[in-house]
């Protein structure tokens, strides 16, 4: 398998998905949600078509301010 980091759907080479036949495509929390639909997109007009999304772990983690901070 290969991994590509982009901060934009322009990145993509093409040549990349040459012979494949699934794209995974993963983004952190920080990661505008926008730009993960922009690269799906992109990905579908390139023929891909959208297929499963993975289940994602809710995190309900919550950390107190500092004390500094309060």
């Amino acid at each position: 398998s290969q991994a590509y980091l982009i901060d934009h759907h322009s990145q993509i080479d093409v040549d990349w998905l040459d012979g494949k036949r699934a794209v995974g495509v993963t983004s952190g929390a920080s990661a505008p949600e926008q730009l993960v639909q922009e690269v799906l997109g992109y990905l579908t007009q390139l023929g891909g078509q959208f297929v499963e999304t993975a289940p994602t772990t809710v995190e309900e983690v919550e950390f107190s301010l500092p004390k500094a901070l309060r």
